[in-house]
């Protein structure tokens, strides 16, 4: 049990639902859901994946990567916007954190998958990132199962920029290379490296919640 408690403090760990923000609307059988400004951004970057890995591959359309990039740059600043915004009015819900997470992963994934089609990324990268996004969801689902919510870390915010900027980088490759490789893919390899070490910092952080039983959670 002292386990458990100690991981629940570590990495900005919020315990208990009961703490957040009141929710504002009830929809169904007790299923909790808010709608605000936040959470519409959120939802607006979800749906701007579609449109910027479709002009990654739309090669018969001129200037295609600086569109898409310029799409994938409205729907980062929704990422820092929508966090912003919600610290300033409701300090945050449960369904906020959840579709932030979610939107920022849905992005990366499809336009990581994008890329790779266009030979702009490398597989292996690509395949680290996308593996460490899952990994990471899962821990969460584990946590908010036991009755709290993993908040941001400063390497998970060192991984969002270092991803973002190797993203828009490869959208717009350099015509020379930095050696061996582009400057996108040295950026890209940073963010590897930050992208490792925000996934070491969860799992070490809160591995003890995963191997705790439920009933030796705290309440």
């Amino acid at each position: 049990m002292g386990a458990g408690r100690g991981a629940f403090t570590r990495l900005g760990l919020i315990q208990g639902f009961e703490r957040r923000v009141p929710i504002r609307h009830i929809i169904g059988d007790g299923v909790e859901m808010s709608v605000n400004v936040p959470n519409a951004l959120a939802v607006f970057r979800i749906a701007m994946v579609l449109p910027i890995m479709a002009f990654t591959r739309a090669d018969q359309i001129d200037d295609h990567y600086a569109i898409a990039a310029g799409l994938f740059i409205i729907a980062s600043f929704t990422d820092f916007l929508d966090g912003y915004w919600a610290r300033r009015t409701t300090g945050g819900t449960v369904l906020g954190a959840f579709l932030d997470t979610t939107a920022d992963k849905i992005m990366v994934t499809g336009i990581l998958l994008a890329l790779v089609s266009v030979d702009r990324v490398s597989i292996w990268p690509a395949a680290i990132i996308i593996f460490r996004e899952f990994t990471v969801m899962a821990l969460r689902g584990v946590v908010a199962q036991r009755g709290g919510l993993i908040a941001p870390s400063t390497w998970g915010k060192i991984k969002a920029f270092t991803q973002y900027a190797a993203i828009f980088s490869a959208f717009l490759r350099l015509a020379d290379k930095w050696g061996p490789w582009y400057l996108d893919q040295w950026l890209m390899l940073i963010a590897v490296v930050a992208t490792i070490g925000s996934a070491w910092g969860y799992i070490t952080a809160f591995w003890s919640v995963v191997r705790t039983e439920p009933s030796d959670v705290p309440k």
